[in-house]
């Protein structure tokens, strides 16, 4: 079954199921990029984003595809994404959405062929929303195959990218299973107590290291096959590394809807109010029964 057949069996309302849609379509001329782009800038052409991270070429290219494709059609209100340093409000737009998003996450894994993604949270109108209340959050992996999964609250389902450019229905309703998978983020030596002693348990209790460095890529191995992802809070960076509003609370949120949980070590990412665009949070996300250990830790101090 088609993506838009899907929604529309599912009663989705027909304003968010054509915008689900539309961004899915953009994702294919993403694709085109990679063919032509890869690497960082040359020097003396380096651009940072809002983070003081370097951009890749492909990180603007596929910001310019979403943001000029969301002009265009005005079908969204405002857009914020990390590659931006201020929310982009649309003139006359169409429908009282907001976008947040990571146009291409993973993007330094370009110029070796690793998986890429992009990941997409659908608001209510203001971007800066709690990720409970999003009423919908995809994201878009660039593998061997390109698939698409989303939630609008009404179970998490994976579509594929056949020969045609349409995305057919792969999974219905995915359950984030039992499973010992884990894949860290950041330095060890600059763990924290607490999360230091929960590695060292995962990894006493037989979990397997399975860490690409594309946030995407990675979570998408832990709702296939259960375990959990993190990049917390470190010596020197406390409030963490990844994006609530662009990462955290769209794949919070599918994760959340397939039945696992997403922290910040201390509660519910998800019930988070956010204060700006560029808030950071530590990440803790995949089966509930990690999570719960983690915060358990984090309690104890």
């Amino acid at each position: 079954m088609k993506l838009a057949d899907f929604l529309n069996s599912a009663g989705t309302e027909k304003n968010l199921a054509e915008l689900i849609v539309f961004l899915g379509k953009q994702s294919l001329v993403v694709k085109k990029g990679f063919l032509g782009t890869n690497g960082t800038s040359p020097a003396g052409g380096k651009t940072r984003n809002v983070y003081g991270e370097e951009q890749q070429p492909l990180d603007k290219y596929a910001d310019g595809v979403f943001i000029d494709a969301l002009r265009r059609t005005r079908l969204v209100r405002s857009i914020a994404t990390e590659e931006q340093e201020q929310v982009i409000e649309i003139e006359n737009p169409k429908n009282d959405f907001g976008v947040v998003m990571d146009p291409l996450d993973g993007s330094s894994l370009i110029d070796v062929n690793l998986s890429v993604g992009t990941i997409i949270g659908i608001c209510p109108g203001n971007v800066l929303e709690k990720g409970s209340r999003l009423l919908a959050a995809l994201y878009i992996l660039y593998g061997p195959l390109t698939t698409l999964t989303y939630t609008t609250g009404q179970g998490v389902h994976e579509f594929v990218l056949d020969e045609t450019g349409e995305f057919v229905l792969r999974h219905r309703d995915l359950r984030i299973p039992d499973g010992k998978i884990y894949a860290p983020g950041a330095l060890r030596k600059d763990y924290l107590p607490a999360h230091a002693r929960w590695i060292g348990h995962l990894e006493q209790s037989g979990y397997k290291l399975r860490f690409s460095g594309c946030f995407v890529a990675d979570v998408h191995q832990i709702l296939h096959k259960g375990g959990v992802f993190t990049y917390p809070g470190i010596k020197g960076k406390e409030k963490g590394k990844l994006r609530l509003l662009y990462e955290a609370n769209p794949m919070g949120r599918l994760i959340h809807e397939a039945g696992g949980a997403v922290s910040n070590g201390n509660g519910n990412i998800l019930d988070l109010q956010p204060g700006s665009i560029d808030q950071v949070t530590p990440v803790y996300i995949g089966g509930k029964t990690e999570i719960a250990l983690i915060e358990k830790f984090m309690r104890e101090g």
